[in-house]
């Protein structure tokens, strides 16, 4: 049974209490509500219940019993947030969190709220990958109505902690210039002096010692073979770019050498090509990977172009798309989503000059570092534009060449696709079924869409033979999965 517990001489985070609209729901005095955790959701809470009510609760385990702080409700709210802030009986697969700021029990005792992120860094990291298992598994029940048997699976070599494998960080800047990260859900910034996430060369670059007063963001790129770190700055709104430029190239000449650092700034629209001016060294970085079956690439990655953000996700990813795949000489492979070109240049080691891959991503800035990485890859064709509009000119002028929108007379074999988190997409999807492949390989960082996207494809016919999950984001409740569906 759950009770509200009187909070006049809890010392929790005191912080105005907020309902789904955003506005002020309940009094600003913190309602404190004693909860059974139960199962892990989507998302990185447990699900528990408060007289009828849902409250998704973070910082909990399946079983424990916790004394919660309420950080969002509402009279006609469905369901509550929480955060767990004491535990009355603890789960045998509980640790002390691995990042203090990142630990609601000791954030709320002093009196703040907890970065987001590392929401599962309470919990052994045996028992974190049983319990992604698990989500996965109900999220594709739940939504695509099928019942999969899957495992997961970490990286080679990675820390028995869960830390130290984020290539790719991001950080909010103080209005004194200070690095910050945001609390769950919140505008709230909380000033950071360590990422313990990141790979070991982020600590190096010792950017909390520096004043980014002007900026409103920080993503710093550090590769995980070894090449020089990229630190990119993003001018807070009305600064003076010019003026911003000489402070930040003084202040940034405290970075170890070789790194280059670079001002990203935003065009007038969302659409606008955002302008990149150097400050120090290179505008992009470097990455190669490295095949179990042989192969090695070198890819280079401009700006804040996506790539995988464990340092070992690009060759795990790489291994198990081809072993999926399985391409053959002479054959045709649509790469989907296919930014940098990571799986497109594997692919086309593989299907040979008789062969063709086609490679098509949205973005433009990607898709010139495509063309860079694949260039003089006679097999490799890279093809910017919306991948349902790819799509659709291919299926209505299939025999037009492949630079005019066509498929040059060719018939595509294998689909690969690894959308974004909000997934492929009905349209998308549709198009793919529709183009006849043999055998379509998946590749998500999102159980729920993956599941919606499943879900069609199987009213279409299809099966999923094959699905591996991978722990490439430990501490939080992400996961990637790697699907092979063939028809039925």
């Amino acid at each position: 049974m759950t009770t509200i517990r009187d909070t006049s001489n809890v010392d929790v985070a005191r912080q105005p209490v907020h309902g789904a609209s955003g506005t002020a729901g309940l009094p600003e005095m913190p309602q404190i509500l004693e909860l059974e955790a139960g199962p892990m959701a989507h998302g990185g809470h447990c699900v528990a219940r408060h007289e009828g009510r849902v409250v998704f609760v973070r910082h909990a385990i399946p079983g424990e019993v916790v004394r919660a702080v309420v950080t969002e409700a509402g009279e006609g709210a469905r369901f509550w947030r929480a955060d767990a802030v004491e535990v009355l009986h603890g789960s045998e697969f509980r640790r002390t969190h691995q990042w203090k700021l990142a630990d609601s029990l000791r954030a709320h005792a002093a009196g703040r709220l907890p970065v987001g992120g590392a929401e599962y860094g309470h919990i052994v990291l045996p028992h974190q990958r049983r319990l992604k298992a698990q989500v996965f598994r109900d999220t594709v029940a739940r939504i695509a109505g099928l019942q999969l048997e899957v495992h997961v699976t970490g990286a080679p070599g990675d820390d028995p902690s869960g830390l130290h494998w984020r290539t790719r960080n991001a950080f909010a800047v103080t209005p004194t210039g200070r690095l910050a990260m945001h609390a769950h859900r919140s505008t709230v910034l909380v000033p950071v002096r360590n990422m313990p996430l990141g790979v070991p060369g982020l600590d190096a670059l010792k950017l909390w010692e520096l004043d980014f007063t002007g900026l409103s963001r920080v993503d710093v790129a550090t590769p995980a073979s070894g090449e020089s770190a990229l630190v990119l700055l993003t001018p807070a709104d009305g600064a003076d770019v010019s003026q911003l430029g000489g402070r930040m190239h003084r202040q940034t000449s405290r970075l170890p050498e070789g790194t280059s650092v670079a001002l990203i700034v935003p065009g007038e629209t969302p659409n606008d090509r955002p302008e990149i001016h150097r400050l120090r060294g290179r505008t992009w970085t470097q990455e190669t990977v490295a095949s179990v079956r042989g192969s090695e690439h070198a890819f280079r990655i401009t700006g804040d172009g996506f790539w995988q953000v464990h340092r070992s996700a690009p060759s795990m990813l790489v291994d198990a798309v081809l072993a999926a795949a399985d391409p053959q000489p002479g054959q045709v492979i649509a790469d989907l989503y296919a930014g940098a070109g990571l799986f497109s240049a594997f692919l086309a080691d593989r299907v040979g000059t008789e062969g063709l891959v086609l490679s098509v991503e949205a973005a433009p800035g990607a898709s010139r570092d495509a063309r860079r990485n694949l260039h003089g890859v006679t097999q490799a064709a890279v093809l910017n534009g919306m991948t349902d509009r790819v799509l659709g000119g291919w299926l209505s002028k299939p025999d037009q060449p492949v630079a005019d929108c066509g498929l040059g007379g060719h018939s595509v074999d294998t689909v690969v696709l690894d959308p974004p988190r909000a997934g492929a997409g009905k349209t998308a999807v549709e198009r793919i079924h529709r183009l006849d492949p043999e055998r379509i390989v998946y590749v998500s960082c999102d159980p729920a869409s993956f599941a919606r996207d499943l879900g069609l494809l199987s009213q279409a016919g299809w099966t999923a033979a094959k699905v591996d999950v991978y722990d490439l984001y430990p501490d939080t409740h992400h996961m990637e999965s790697v699907a092979l569906l063939t028809k039925s």
